[in-house]
């Protein structure tokens, strides 16, 4: 275990890593033990952090990546190699401590859209995170006929992670019959060749992801969307939306679409 760790464990809101996984030489996943007390609605997020050099906790937003129900905690990151945070976040080891704020917010949450027919989940890069816990939600396939998860990246090594994610909820022993044929990935790649390619906005303007999908146009009555990414693919997506006739929501005014920037900005 690192020094970090050790000093860490006498922090009030240490939590132990319990498994590490790493994607690509940019992005990892791993998990942690959950607070007895911490009470989340999936899609929000909490602050977690570690310790620097001077003993200073360096504190970054994420959001959890598992679903409520869960017993542990899961995240996605990026790796950012001068990163104050990510830079020694990419380390940890199970069995290493992380502080873990246990306060969940967030808008990318079911209670701040109206009801509908379909939502889509539209992520770029780690923006799928809140997604990977909202898909995992039974009540998600409650609300919803159908469930359109819409993730890009720019090569396809960086899409596994969602990828292996919603392959796996078909066989999931909780979920897994309410998921059947409503869950719908369109995995598309921006850099390197692969079966669907383009940007998110791309797809939805020019038509295409309906026509592949077999499924109408975006409207105001049926379509919820829920977005997370790089701020100007925020701004980008928000245009396309209200295009479509979509209106932004929150928690204190439920509409027809959020979004919630994805913690990869600068600095991280």
């Amino acid at each position: 275990m690192n020094q970090n760790a050790a000093i860490v464990k006498t922090l009030p809101d240490a939590q132990t890593v319990t498994t590490v996984q790493h994607w690509t030489d940019r992005l990892f996943s791993f998990r942690v033990t959950r607070p007895q007390s911490l009470r989340f609605r999936s899609g929000e997020f909490v602050m977690i952090g570690l310790l620097d050099e001077r003993g200073k906790p360096i504190m970054r937003a994420y959001s959890i990546a598992s679903p409520n129900w869960d017993e542990e905690l899961e995240f996605y990151s990026i790796k950012v190699p001068d990163g104050p945070l990510t830079s020694r976040l990419q380390h940890i080891q199970p069995g290493d401590q992380i502080i873990l704020r246990p306060k969940p917010v967030g808008t990318l949450v079911l209670d701040a859209l109206l009801p509908g027919k379909r939502i889509w989940f539209l992520a770029t890069g780690t923006g799928l995170a809140p997604f990977a816990s909202l898909m995992r939600d039974p009540e998600t396939y409650e609300r919803y006929e159908q469930v359109i998860m819409m993730h890009t990246c720019r090569e396809k090594s960086e899409l596994e992670y969602g990828r292996q994610l919603v392959e796996s909820l078909k066989d999931d022993p909780l979920i897994g019959e309410m998921v059947g044929d409503k869950l719908l990935y369109y995995p598309t790649t921006t850099r390197e060749t692969s079966d669907r390619m383009g940007r998110i906005t791309d797809n939805l303007t020019s038509g295409k992801v309906f026509a592949d999908l077999g499924i109408p146009q975006m409207n105001m009555d049926e379509d919820r969307a829920m977005v997370c990414g790089s701020l100007q693919f925020n701004l980008d997506v928000k245009t396309v939306l209200e295009g479509f006739g979509l209106r932004e929501g929150a928690n204190s005014e439920p509409l027809e679409y959020v979004v919630e920037k994805a913690f990869v900005g600068d600095g991280i």
